[in-house]
């Protein structure tokens, strides 16, 4: 849960001092705002370490304060980058969280509307502890307190939805594999569905199986367990003309199969279910803010286990659209269930799929874990990917999506069925993998995201743990950028 939020107007000398942890939000410039308390204080401090104001952008100072309070200063440049904002304020935030108060109060000196809202935005995703079973639970944060005027309610609260949204994908992400099995993340999706209004309809191993989904089943059969299912959640705003479809994966732990992975790379798989977290948190975010849309969200949800009922190398196997596909490696499992899930998306005519996955190794290869890739059906989309990046601070980077790159052996060409999986020569399979996917999207606009920034040790932009949630704060302003286009 988000700590409470108490709006205020600017802040008087005596309620400042009232505070235990503080958060100053100073605008840009080469002095230090009258209105500063211990100004001179902060002023020797800076003199000692032989730094100048300014660079107050981009290293945060904190102190302890006379009273026996602690503060910290962050110059919000608006000239800046929104990735260098939101990262200088959760620097200056987590100098604050790490003492684990229970409270703290932001004060706007100058920095603007925007500062502070990025602040409260910060301070809430990192003021909320993700799941971990310890003796000792750490504590989240239970009050923020606001000082700053010009602060809209609708404007604060989209801010406020947009938190609880990355808190939702991160704390699903970070549940360990033995607490979300694919029958227990399906429970816990029912009850988000019952407790927002959204409807649901789960397409079981059964069901998928009669209806010939063979790509989704080929990945699923390898468990004990037929629980796995593609989930369908479903919200609609009042009058909505424009119809997308979200599209995440949801392998809850990815052996690798047959092709099993060595213990480094296994460690850390059950983060591959974070794009069904991902459409989770947007889709909550785009019903509590009542955007103008009608949204189905098509969660593929499995284990990719080993075991004799498994797939192989060398199976064909017949997906839902009718597409035989020569099973190459059975670690990229991700492309098969969304192959069948993308196939029903697609069914229903939207005008608009999204598609948020952790797919490929080779992704992490070519950008690292700072970046997400992106591929899109059209230069528009593309466009708008760039500009939403840059506006909420995930940035992302477009990669080319060309029909040759499936040519001859190093390709997606089988000579045994219509698809090769993937390729074992490990050119671009990033971009093999998008041109697999893009076969059942049925010709629509589509973009697919590529979440190799899933994780980040140290934190990135505004947020402090290694699990990001990259992509709610991404696909809200991609959308929105998408709907005022049409």
């Amino acid at each position: 849960m988000l700590p409470q939020i108490r709006h205020q107007g600017a802040a008087s000398a005596a309620a400042l001092r009232k505070q235990s942890h503080t958060l100053f939000l100073l605008p840009a410039g080469n002095r230090l705002p009258d209105a500063l308390p211990e100004r001179e204080l902060w002023r020797a401090v800076l003199k000692r370490r032989e730094s100048e104001v300014g660079e107050l952008a981009k290293t945060p100072l904190a102190l302890d304060l006379p009273q026996g309070g602690r503060a910290a200063c962050v110059m919000v440049d608006a000239k800046a980058a929104r990735f260098d904002r939101l990262t200088a304020l959760r620097k200056a935030v987590m100098a604050l969280l790490d003492e684990a108060p229970q409270s703290l109060a932001i004060a706007d000196l100058g920095a603007g509307a925007e500062a502070a809202l990025d602040a409260v935005y910060v301070a809430s995703i990192n003021g909320v502890p993700l799941p971990a079973k310890k003796k000792k639970p750490a504590k989240g944060l239970a009050k923020i307190a606001l000082f700053a005027d010009g602060i809209r309610g609708a404007d604060l609260e989209s801010v406020l939805a947009l938190a609880r949204a990355n808190v939702l994908a991160r704390e699903l992400t970070a549940l360990p594999p033995n607490d979300l099995t694919p029958a227990t993340y399906r429970q816990r999706v029912r009850a988000l569905a019952k407790s927002q209004g959204w409807k649901i309809e789960e397409y079981d191993f059964r069901r998928l199986k009669k209806l010939g989904a063979g790509a989704f089943c080929a990945v699923a059969q390898g468990s004990n367990h037929e629980d796995a299912a593609i989930v369908r959640l479903s919200w609609r705003a009042k009058g909505a003309k424009r119809r997308i479809a979200l599209v995440g994966k949801g392998i809850c732990f990815d052996t690798g199969g047959h092709n099993l992975k060595p213990a480094r790379y296994m460690q850390g798989m059950h983060e591959d279910m974070n794009g069904s977290a991902v459409v989770l948190g947007l889709l909550q975010y785009l019903a509590e803010t009542k955007q103008p849309l009608a949204v189905d969200a098509w969660l593929a949800i499995a284990h990719n286990h080993l075991s004799p009922g498994a797939y192989k190398q060398n199976d064909i196997v017949t997906a839902l659209d009718g597409t035989t596909i020569e099973i190459v490696h059975t670690d990229a499992e991700g492309r098969m269930v969304l192959a069948d899930t993308l196939t029903l998306a697609s069914r229903e005519k939207p005008q608009l799929i999204v598609d948020f996955a952790t797919l490929t190794g080779s992704m992490v290869t070519a950008l690292g874990n700072r970046y997400c890739g992106v591929f899109a059906t059209g230069d528009e989309l593309a466009v708008q990917a760039i500009g939403a990046g840059r506006a909420s601070g995930e940035r992302v980077a477009v990669l080319p999506l060309d029909a040759d790159y499936e040519e001859g052996e190093s390709g997606l060409e089988s000579k045994v069925a219509d698809v090769k999986q993937c390729s074992l020569a490990g050119d671009a399979d990033h971009i093999l993998a998008a041109r697999l996917l893009k076969r059942f999207t049925g010709d629509l606009p589509w973009m697919h995201v590529d979440l190799s920034a899933v994780s980040c040790p140290g934190g990135l932009g505004g947020v402090a743990s290694d699990l990001t949630g990259f992509g709610v704060a991404w696909g809200a302003e991609f959308l929105r950028r998408w709907v005022a286009a049409e």
